[in-house]
This record gives C-alpha cells, sequence and structure tokens, in this order.
C-alpha cells in the first residue's frame, strides 16, 4: 500500500504544476476514512467541465500509458480515462463536470498517508456518496466501514442531499433505501446517531 500511496502523490504533483483542480477518491479515500484494504488502482476526479475532455486527455495520454485501445474515445464516451502509472498501478481518472464532483473537489482536503505521500482526497461524506452512487457490492462493504470508522462525526444531511440528486439523475431511489438500511445496521453497532433517514 505504501508504494501505491507514493504513486498517488507523484500523480498528485504532475496534477498540481498543471494547476489542475482533483482529488482522490475510490480506494485512497477509503484508506483514509474507512476500513484499508487492498487496492492496486487509484481514482480520482478531475474537473474538467463540459466541452474541454479531450483536451485534458491528450495532455494526460502524453504522460501516462493507456490501459485500453483508443482511451481517447473511451473517455469522450464514458467520462473516464483509463491509464497506468509508470510503476504499473491501474489510475482511473473520472472526466468530472457535474455540481456534486466540483463540490467534491472544493470540500477536499491533503494529509499525509505515509511519509512523503500528501495526497488530496474527498471528504468521508463525499466518499460515501460516491461508493453509495457506484453501489457494487465491495463498495457498500466500505461505506459501512466508512460509517462505523466515523461514528459520530459525519455530515449526514450533506450525504442525503447529495445522494438524493445523483440517485434522481440515475432514477435509482434504491440506493437512498440500502444506505438507510446500512446505516441502521452500524448503529446497532455503534449506538445511535443521527443519520437523518
Amino acid at each position: 500500500m505504501k508504494t501505491l500511496l507514493q504513486a498517488g502523490a507523484r500523480v498528485q504533483q504532475l496534477l498540481e504544476q498543471r494547476g489542475w483542480r482533483f482529488c482522490f477518491i475510490g480506494g485512497l479515500a477509503n484508506f483514509r476514512w474507512g476500513t484499508p484494504r487492498l487496492t492496486d488502482d487509484l481514482d480520482l476526479t478531475l474537473l474538467t467541465g463540459f466541452g474541454a475532455e479531450a483536451s485534458f486527455a491528450q495532455a494526460l495520454l502524453a504522460e501516462f500509458e493507456s490501459r485500453i485501445p483508443d482511451a481517447a474515445a473511451f473517455a469522450e464516451q464514458n467520462r473516464v480515462l483509463l491509464l497506468r502509472t509508470d510503476d504499473g498501478f491501474g489510475l482511473d481518472i473520472a472526466l468530472g463536470a457535474m455540481p456534486f464532483e466540483e463540490r467534491s473537489i472544493v470540500r477536499s482536503t491533503q494529509i499525509e498517508l505515509v511519509p512523503g505521500a500528501v495526497l488530496r482526497t474527498c471528504s468521508a461524506e463525499d466518499l460515501v456518496v460516491h461508493k453509495a452512487f457506484a453501489a457494487r457490492p465491495q463498495d457498500w462493504v466500505d461505506v459501512e466501514g466508512v460509517i462505523l470508522k466515523q461514528r459520530g462525526v459525519l455530515v449526514w444531511p450533506q450525504i442525503w442531499s447529495e445522494l438524493s440528486d445523483l440517485a434522481a439523475l440515475k432514477e435509482a431511489p434504491e440506493l437512498l433505501d440500502e444506505l438507510a438500511r446500512i446505516a441502521r445496521r452500524a448503529e446497532k453497532v455503534i449506538g445511535p446517531f443521527a443519520h437523518g433517514r
């Protein structure tokens, strides 16, 4: 994990040198806020807005190896650029443009997770929203880990507000129900807290 964090710090340095706005999400943010688990990739949101994605993709493809053929076309269609760092770690860069993505970057903060690896990650609340929106089985496990580790400090009104908007956009109201179920289960372990649902 230390090597991955160091690779993340090198990626961050490159993005900062370009003056780009970004934050790590996924496994690195989970390492900070939740229950750490083994991961071999770096996930981040890079704020590109709508219309400038191609120029960002071109600049990144000049710095990193693509993991798939025609990564630029894939990124244009799916809003994620699939790259690999020099030391072999997967690098998934979400091309952010939605208001939540921008707010997530604004709320992000830096932390030195290992000596010499200062990383900008999304907040714990935004990590819950990111993972609930993705809604894969491992994401829900990670969500519960964040709730348990950050007991008593999560800003639940913010979580519900952000996820409600995204769930409506995805036409998936069940995301809210699943998060409420997990929060109630965690509540039995850690005692009452205001999850707002």
